[in-house]
């Protein structure tokens, strides 16, 4: 990401994390209509589900610049989701759903170059992560 695209997603974040409990109305309802298959594996409190996915916005946000903060967290997550039955195509519609979603919060201050910031921070913690995973890199070895 260039740092352009990294101040691009925090400005953006934080227009819409002013009503995180809104936004993440906004994002399951969204996800849900784009995969209802994904409903069932939310079982407890959806308001309780939405702060957590604004705090892991929030932490991923913020950390753009140090991103080997980020992946552990990211990687963490994504083995909790695996053993709820998330799978790989899952996080496409995942994706889709945010981006809708930001779309809704931010209005016309969602443009084309925000869009691709977005896009740009899905792709870079998506990418390190599996970089991390095929090469079996360690925290230890990016000291």
């Amino acid at each position: 990401m260039t740092s352009q695209q990294i101040d691009l997603v925090q400005t953006s974040f934080a227009q819409v994390r002013a009503t995180p409990d809104a936004v993440a109305a906004l994002f399951y309802n969204k996800l849900f209509e784009l995969d209802p298959s994904l409903r069932p594996m939310f079982r407890g409190d959806l308001t309780e589900q939405g702060r957590k996915l604004m705090q892991m916005l929030s932490f991923a946000v913020s950390s753009l610049r140090r991103l080997e903060q980020i992946v552990p967290a990211v990687e963490d997550l994504g083995r909790r989701h695996a053993s709820y039955g998330v799978r790989d195509q899952h996080y496409a519609t995942v994706a889709a759903a945010l981006l809708w979603t930001l779309e809704q919060g931010l209005g016309a201050g969602f443009t084309p170059e925000v869009k691709a910031a977005w896009v740009a921070m899905m792709v870079c913690v998506a990418s390190w992560r599996w970089f991390r995973l095929r090469w079996s890199i360690n925290d230890s070895d990016l000291a």
